[in-house]
């Protein structure tokens, strides 16, 4: 499939090969460092996968990638476990929600170390800026 077809069929960016995908888990050791994978990608764009989460707000560049589908925001509803495998996404443009059982590719600049949204005032130690985005 050539870029332009890849654009098209998948408007938030091409459709990552089964085989670059970067699982969550791989970016972190036992013992929730980051792993030799993440330091060594940090700065380099990869591919991750999971589902989106619920939005914390319209019309945001922002979501949650989240290992298992999640039907309500994990940081919206009193009592829901938080969970222990996310990333934050900085998407390029406006988020256009996925359903949250369905399963993305998320394409971006992997970037490491403690950071603060300063708007929403969510906390990351990793996440993915100028994303793109895609069914899997």
């Amino acid at each position: 499939m050539t870029t332009l077809a890849a654009t098209t069929l998948f408007p938030h960016g091409p459709l990552a090969a089964q085989s670059d995908v970067v699982r969550m888990r791989d970016l972190y050791n036992k013992d929730f460092s980051f792993s030799d994978l993440a330091l060594g990608h940090a700065g380099q764009r990869i591919t991750v996968s999971g589902f989106m989460a619920p939005p914390l707000k319209a019309e945001s560049s922002f979501f949650v990638l989240t290992k298992r589908p999640m039907a309500v925001c994990p940081f919206c509803e009193p009592g829901t476990t938080w969970p222990r495998d996310i990333l934050a996404i900085y998407a390029r443009r406006t988020v256009d929600v996925i359903p949250f059982n369905l399963s993305i590719h998320v394409t971006g600049t992997l970037e490491l170390g403690d950071y603060t949204d300063p708007e929403l005032g969510f906390y990351s130690a990793v996440r993915i800026r100028a994303a793109t985005y895609a069914r899997a």
